[in-house]
């Protein structure tokens, strides 16, 4: 048993010995570790669960089940904005005097600081309201964590601490892996600690203020070593370009919202994650933004072979973003126009163009990801001059993945934490002040858990948005992960699945919302996406069962072509 599985089921034993009786969870892939063990107490009749994809609702439903037991009632969450979408209950609960359990899931303190994808500090996330906060360490043990938690019941209870009753907060750092350890025939087990493999491209990172600004000195780089320019998601803002002397442009993989999408590779993501040719591999790295999306990526930044260099300014001006960059990185600056060998260069130009043909063919399989295939189309489909907003789950990685990238678009996704709480009340901003078509591709767990920012009151300016829907009846994220490999497959669909029935043409119509529902052929796309006044929603239908396969099939194809 690994580290987080063990934490996760000691706090669920313990919460069952105090007399919990209900908890509420919310999906994740931090809280995996809390989602198995409530899953087995709930499957062996020791608590009975309840599972929620919105955090704010799932809040206030452990809030009313502790008001009719007069017993603790915990709500467990993943890690980021997922977390401060308990705020709400938990004030309510200590302004009400409610035995609420906030157990919010959470990356390893070394991790914080570091940019280190959806992590924020969450220590004292909730201010004064708890009667007791505390981040369990997970190197004290059973005896400790068993410990804090019966004391985290009896403070909620008001049978400890000053005696009033409310809500307590205990958050939990858990280390990958964050699945159950059930070793496989011909596969590696999963290291007991952190992987340069599984965990964020910016694990390890210090947090020294680096960026310089436009003053910064130039870069000690070489320019003319084989050399890899990564753009990140981070910041959306403007920021320096990158400067290429005469040949062939250096290869680019960039996330969709970076300002080098346009100018970068379709299939660099997919070559990095590759079987690489060893003269493929670069020497160099020219970092540009705080990339958040691609294991691959993450890989290649933490390459000890590799130099990193990063552009003066491309973490922001100000805020706590504004230090954070991998301790692999050597200086920090403005680069000089780079002129990678010819030859080289042109070789991952050649590779993405083979990669691309092959995922192309790929795609166009009956099997292949209905997101995937959406993504292409969509960003293909797109007039100039529109906005794009991406959800943070699927989808910025679908059009990361598929999309060809091209110029004329406004693409942006919150990124910065990584939550899929408020996409549609982002995209409605975003398209309020872009001036021109706006778009959204997003996910029907997205979509729901933000649904009231479609309630717009009749003298309100409504914003020329299309909400482009993938409903696959579920959290489909989830099954590209760990947890969603075959041995997990018992409480997979409802912990992380979270399947729904939900009629997104009837919300439509109670929100006074157009909806148009097309076929996963996408062939209607094109005409759907017309600009149009007003807020609506275009369905797209789709399938969750075979996407962990679809996306295998893909990589094999795209493999097919470096072999």
């Amino acid at each position: 048993m690994n580290d987080s599985q063990a934490l996760a089921e000691a706090l669920v034993d313990e919460l069952v010995g105090c007399g919990v009786t209900d908890a509420v969870l919310c999906p994740g892939s931090r809280n995996a570790p809390l989602s198995f063990a409530l899953h087995r107490a709930d499957r062996a009749g020791r608590l009975r669960l309840h599972v929620r994809i919105d955090e704010r609702g799932a809040g206030f439903l452990a809030l009313g089940l502790a008001l009719g037991s007069g017993r603790a009632v915990p709500v467990a969450c993943t890690s980021g904005t997922a977390a401060a979408n308990l705020h709400p209950a938990v004030l309510e609960a200590s302004y009400a005097g409610v035995p609420l359990l906030a157990l919010t899931a959470d990356r390893p303190p070394e991790m914080l600081g570091t940019g280190a994808n959806q992590t924020i500090v969450q220590t004292g996330l909730y201010g004064p309201a708890p009667r007791l906060a505390h981040t369990l360490d997970a190197a004290e043990g059973p005896p400790a964590w068993r410990a804090w938690t019966s004391r985290a019941v009896a403070v909620a209870e008001g049978r400890a601490g000053d005696g009033r009753i409310g809500p307590v907060h205990l958050n939990l750092p858990f280390a990958e892996p964050l699945v159950p350890q059930t070793p496989r025939v011909g596969v590696p087990s999963t290291p007991s600690r952190r992987s340069e493999h599984t965990e964020s491209a910016f694990a390890g990172m210090h947090t020294e203020s680096a960026f310089a600004g436009v003053d910064a000195d130039p870069l000690a780089m070489d320019p003319a070593a084989p050399t890899l320019v990564v753009g990140g998601s981070v910041p959306c803002g403007p920021v320096p370009g990158v400067e290429t002397a005469d040949g062939p442009p250096p290869p680019v993989v960039a996330e969709p919202n970076s300002p080098l999408w346009p100018a970068a590779m379709r299939t660099g993501a997919w070559l990095l994650g590759g079987p690489l040719p060893d003269g493929m591999r670069p020497r160099q790295v020219l970092l540009h933004g705080r990339p958040t999306l691609h294991r691959s990526v993450s890989r290649l930044l933490a390459d000890p072979e590799v130099a990193v260099y990063a552009v003066a300014g491309t973490a922001g001006v100000t805020g706590p973003v504004a230090g954070e960059l991998p301790d692999s990185v050597r200086a920090v600056g403005i680069p000089p126009p780079l002129r990678p060998p010819p030859e080289w260069s042109a070789g991952w130009w050649r590779a993405d163009h083979s990669a691309s043909i092959a995922l192309d063919k790929a795609l166009a399989e009956p099997a292949a990801p209905t997101g995937l295939r959406l993504a292409a189309a969509l960003v293909g489909a797109l007039p100039a001059g529109a906005l794009l907003q991406l959800g943070s789950s699927n989808p910025v990685r679908d059009v990361s993945l598929a999309a060809v990238p091209r110029a004329g678009l406004t693409v942006r996704a919150n990124r910065g934490v990584a939550g899929i709480d408020g996409t549609l009340s982002t995209s409605m901003g975003a398209a309020l002040g872009h001036g021109g078509p706006g778009y959204a591709l997003l996910g029907d767990l997205t979509a729901l858990h933000d649904l009231t920012a479609l309630v717009l009151g009749p003298d309100e300016p409504r914003p020329d948005l299309t909400l482009v829907v993938l409903n696959d009846g579920g959290g489909g994220i989830f099954s590209l992960l760990e947890q969603g490999a075959p041995e997990y497959a018992s409480g997979f669909e409802r912990v992380f699945g979270t399947p729904h029935r939900v009629r997104l043409d009837a919300l439509c119509t109670a929100f006074g919302v157009t909806h148009h529902r097309i076929a996963p052929d996408l062939a209607q796309l094109v005409e759907a996406c017309a600009p149009a006044s007003g807020p609506r929603l275009i369905e797209v239908p789709a399938e969750r069962a075979d996407l962990r396969s679809g996306h295998a099939a893909l990589r094999a194809a795209v493999n097919a072509t470096l072999a």
